[in-house]
């Protein structure tokens, strides 16, 4: 398969991932040796060089004038998910033995998975290289980065900053590596030749990634939905919607595009959100949101993605105050017809109200994920343990935010457990091989060694329950 890719490769493209390979293998032959103490430092190293303020701020600056893309503001605070990750990634053991488990006799090691094929998405030019490399040193791998055409600058800047960063340390710098003639057929020959694949971007590229015959993690669309039930405290869900609403302007997945408010609280609600910056439009003002955003086919405008609140509704035809953050707009249905309960990747919101019985807040997200974002995540500002519960029963999702910014919390965050991560797994409902935050133990191969322990057979009686008949046994 990797032959008949590299056919559409030019004589250059093929020289250069020709020489990648070649050079991934030499440094994977090395970083194989590192003790624990080895990776833990270079991953710190690495970390470093990109993550200090100074240097994340030009990235940033540097990420979004090539892209045109993101919130230089909000798009900083992405440098303490690198912090995170190193958390995360320190307090894990990768080398050697990794777990015991006596009582069943079972030992772990782990090992590398070896060269990894990173597809970088253009949201997340220095963010993505960062994490990965961190998380890859850890187990021992080497990666080839393959960086979106659109900020392919930016990320060549923040991998030549951790080749620099190894070499200081002695080690080689084609731990890490990023090629330079990207375009499609020079991605997926990179994955057909890779040993795992992680990809994080579109829904094509990930569709690559998985026909690439190669092993590979990829992520799903969101539409990230949050239910607001009776109980919540308005003020903190209108604040945490904010956040996560125009988080470098909404381009992430895991930016709330919907709300389903009970009938007690929505007026309060709809003001608060107006208090955090939310600008309300009008039926008019609506109408034009959609007719700039999708076009007759239901098809996403890529233009409208990533826009600030003003300048989305400058693209629409309609002005609003500067000092405006994002914008909300009446749910005015539900389903394929109606594009505003779909993912919207930018600065505006969709409201629903629901009334009566938590069941029926649970029937309209149930619905939602039908038009889009089913494996990705959603949320719920509630004090009601049950309603907390039934959401989890019954939303087909991978991760459920309990009154927390989703897109400041799924990915992991430091006040709550889930692994740091930027690529999310949406399961087989997303068309996922895992519904997990990709982290370590994703890129890490494990050896259990088994020893006999003495033997663990129930009876007959005990595995069969009342169908045992042992008369059907003589």
């Amino acid at each position: 398969m990797a032959n008949d890719i590299e056919k559409e490769l030019t004589p250059e493209q093929l020289e250069e991932l020709n020489t990648a390979f070649e050079r991934a293998r030499k440094a994977l032959a090395i970083i194989e040796t590192y003790d624990q103490a080895r990776v833990d430092r270079l991953c710190q190293a690495v970390a470093w060089a990109v993550a200090n303020k100074k240097t994340f701020e030009r990235l940033v600056a540097m990420g979004i004038e090539e892209s045109g893309l993101g919130d230089p503001v909000s798009r900083m605070n992405k440098r303490f998910k690198i912090r995170g990750v190193l958390r995360d990634a320190l307090r894990q053991k990768s080398v050697g033995i990794i777990e015991e488990i006596p009582e069943k006799g079972i030992v772990k090691y782990a090992k590398p998975v070896g060269i990894i094929a990173s597809i970088v998405p253009t949201t997340n030019p220095d963010l993505t290289p960062a994490g990965t490399a961190i998380y890859a040193i850890k187990a021992r791998d080497v990666v080839i980065f393959s960086p979106h055409p659109r900020s392919k600058n930016t990320t060549f800047e923040t991998v030549r900053l951790m080749r620099e960063a190894l070499e200081r340390e002695g080690a080689p710098a084609d731990i890490l590596q990023c090629l330079t003639r990207v375009n499609i057929p020079m991605s997926k020959a990179l994955m057909a030749r890779a040993d795992l694949v992680l990809a994080t971007g579109g829904k094509d590229m990930v569709k690559a990634a998985y026909s690439s015959g190669t092993p590979a993690y990829g992520v799903g669309a969101g539409n990230a939905t949050m239910i607001i039930d009776e109980t919540a405290d308005v003020v903190e869900a209108a604040h945490n919607t904010m956040l996560s609403k125009t988080s470098d302007f909404g381009s992430g997945c895991s930016a709330d595009g919907n709300l389903i408010i009970h009938e007690s609280i929505f007026d309060k609600m709809l003001e608060q959100l107006q208090k955090e910056g939310g600008y309300l439009a009008n039926e008019e003002e609506k109408a034009k949101l959609r007719a700039v955003m999708w076009d007759e086919q239901g098809r996403r405008n890529p233009k409208t993605v990533a826009l600030s609140a003003p300048k989305m509704a400058e693209a629409a035809g309609f002005s609003i105050p500067a000092d405006r953050k994002f914008i909300i707009v009446m749910g005015d249905g539900i389903g394929k017809e109606y594009p505003f309960s779909g993912e919207k990747l930018t600065t505006v919101l969709a409201v629903y109200k629901y009334e009566g019985e938590f069941e029926n807040a649970l029937n309209m997200m149930r619905a939602i994920y039908e038009v889009g974002g089913k494996g990705h995540s959603c949320g719920i500002y509630s004090f009601n343990d049950d309603h907390i519960h039934r959401l989890a029963l019954a939303a087909p999702v991978s991760r459920i935010m309990v009154r927390q910014p989703q897109s400041r919390a799924n990915a992991g965050s430091f006040t709550n457990g889930m692994p740091m991560t930027s690529s999310l797994g949406c399961g087989t409902w997303g068309g996922n091989i895992t519904s997990e935050n990709v982290h370590l133990k994703h890129y890490m191969n494990t050896t259990w060694v088994s020893r006999p322990i003495p033997e663990d057979r129930p009876s007959d009686e005990e595995l069969f329950g009342d169908f045992y008949d042992p008369e059907l046994e003589k």
